[in-house]
Protein backbone atom coordinates (compact mmCIF):
# COMPACT_ATOMS: atom_id res chain seq x y z
CA UNK A 1 0.00 0.00 0.00
CA UNK A 2 1.23 3.58 -0.83
CA UNK A 3 0.95 6.28 0.83
CA UNK A 4 -1.80 8.02 -1.07
CA UNK A 5 -3.56 4.40 -0.69
CA UNK A 6 -3.92 5.75 2.66
CA UNK A 7 -5.04 8.70 2.62
CA UNK A 8 -8.12 8.09 0.18
CA UNK A 9 -10.89 5.46 0.05
CA UNK A 10 -10.12 3.10 -1.86
CA UNK A 11 -13.96 1.48 -1.89
CA UNK A 12 -14.84 3.95 -4.11
CA UNK A 13 -15.57 3.58 -7.69
CA UNK A 14 -13.28 5.87 -9.99
CA UNK A 15 -15.78 6.67 -13.04
CA UNK A 16 -13.16 9.77 -14.29
CA UNK A 17 -9.35 9.88 -15.51
CA UNK A 18 -6.77 12.49 -15.53
CA UNK A 19 -4.79 12.57 -19.07
CA UNK A 20 -1.98 11.52 -17.82
CA UNK A 21 -3.38 8.11 -16.21
CA UNK A 22 -4.73 7.44 -19.22
CA UNK A 23 -1.54 8.11 -21.03
CA UNK A 24 0.21 5.91 -18.52
CA UNK A 25 -2.19 3.10 -19.61
CA UNK A 26 -0.32 2.79 -22.43
CA UNK A 27 2.31 0.95 -20.94
CA UNK A 28 -0.10 -2.09 -19.42
CA UNK A 29 -2.43 -2.38 -22.48
CA UNK A 30 -1.76 -5.07 -24.50
CA UNK A 31 -5.34 -5.99 -26.52
CA UNK A 32 -6.08 -3.82 -30.03
CA UNK A 33 -9.34 -3.44 -28.51
CA UNK A 34 -8.12 -1.80 -25.18
CA UNK A 35 -5.09 0.18 -27.29
CA UNK A 36 -7.54 1.77 -30.14
CA UNK A 37 -9.92 2.87 -26.47
CA UNK A 38 -7.03 4.23 -25.37
CA UNK A 39 -6.12 6.27 -28.29
CA UNK A 40 -9.86 7.41 -28.86
CA UNK A 41 -9.38 8.79 -25.36
CA UNK A 42 -6.34 10.80 -26.24
CA UNK A 43 -8.13 12.18 -29.14
CA UNK A 44 -11.14 13.41 -27.06
CA UNK A 45 -8.54 14.73 -24.37
CA UNK A 46 -6.61 17.05 -27.16
CA UNK A 47 -10.16 17.60 -28.49
CA UNK A 48 -11.55 19.18 -24.85
CA UNK A 49 -8.45 21.20 -24.69
CA UNK A 50 -8.76 22.69 -28.19
CA UNK A 51 -12.55 23.82 -27.69
CA UNK A 52 -11.17 25.17 -24.35
CA UNK A 53 -8.26 27.57 -25.69
CA UNK A 54 -11.08 28.51 -28.40
CA UNK A 55 -13.37 29.46 -25.36
CA UNK A 56 -10.67 31.64 -23.98
CA UNK A 57 -10.01 33.47 -26.78
CA UNK A 58 -13.55 34.39 -27.43
CA UNK A 59 -13.92 35.19 -24.17
CA UNK A 60 -10.90 37.80 -24.91
CA UNK A 61 -12.31 39.08 -28.76
CA UNK A 62 -15.72 39.71 -26.75
CA UNK A 63 -13.70 41.88 -23.79
CA UNK A 64 -11.81 43.72 -26.53
CA UNK A 65 -15.07 44.24 -28.95
CA UNK A 66 -17.13 45.30 -25.62
CA UNK A 67 -13.96 48.38 -24.93
CA UNK A 68 -14.17 48.97 -28.21
CA UNK A 69 -17.82 49.60 -28.31
CA UNK A 70 -17.38 51.94 -24.56
CA UNK A 71 -15.21 53.99 -26.43
CA UNK A 72 -17.18 54.45 -29.40
CA UNK A 73 -19.75 55.44 -27.39
CA UNK A 74 -18.04 58.04 -25.71
CA UNK A 75 -16.94 59.26 -28.96
CA UNK A 76 -20.66 59.27 -30.43
CA UNK A 77 -21.73 61.26 -28.00
CA UNK A 78 -19.16 63.77 -28.33
CA UNK A 79 -20.39 64.20 -31.82
CA UNK A 80 -23.79 64.28 -31.18
CA UNK A 81 -23.31 67.16 -28.51
CA UNK A 82 -21.08 69.29 -31.48
CA UNK A 83 -24.18 68.35 -34.04
CA UNK A 84 -26.27 69.59 -30.86
CA UNK A 85 -24.38 73.16 -30.46
CA UNK A 86 -23.52 73.44 -34.36
CA UNK A 87 -27.91 73.42 -34.50
CA UNK A 88 -27.90 75.63 -31.38
CA UNK A 89 -25.33 78.09 -33.03
CA UNK A 90 -27.68 78.14 -36.61
CA UNK A 91 -30.99 78.53 -34.33
CA UNK A 92 -29.38 81.46 -32.46
CA UNK A 93 -27.91 82.84 -35.54
CA UNK A 94 -31.37 82.99 -37.93
CA UNK A 95 -33.02 84.47 -34.99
Amino acid sequence: MTASQGKRNTGITTYAFTEQGVAMLNGILNSHKAINMNIAIMRAFAEVRKVLLKQNDLKKQLKEIKERLGEHDTQLNQIYDAMENLLDEKAAQRK
